[in-house]
């Protein structure tokens, strides 16, 4: 799809190229990388807040599954002992492998 639209700017900025004559070449060529250079900002921000939400429910959810585990500790240890303990460890460190790769 993106492709698509480059490619349509750029026919369209050859077209207008031809239009206007060799005089006019060099602000239509920086017209066109202008437009080029914007979308790739505009991608990068993108890119910069995906991976900033990315790691905002990362630390949602690793903080959330340590809270929840305070009194889960305190349970299994009273009435399960050590297996208990070492299950809710494994769950703390399955709760946080999922969801960083998530």
């Amino acid at each position: 799809m993106d492709d698509d639209v480059v490619k349509d700017e750029l026919r369209a900025a050859i077209g207008a190229r031809r239009e206007l004559g060799e005089e006019m070449e060099p602000a239509v060529i920086d017209a066109f990388v202008g437009r080029i250079e914007q979308r790739l900002v505009d991608r990068a921000d993108a890119s910069a807040r995906a991976l900033q939400r990315k790691r905002a429910h990362q630390t949602e959810m690793v903080l959330g599954s340590m809270a929840i585990s305070i009194p889960l500790f305190a349970l299994a240890a009273v009435f399960t002992g050590l297996p208990g303990v070492i299950a809710v460890c494994v769950a703390l460190v399955l709760i946080a492998v999922v969801s960083s790769r998530g």
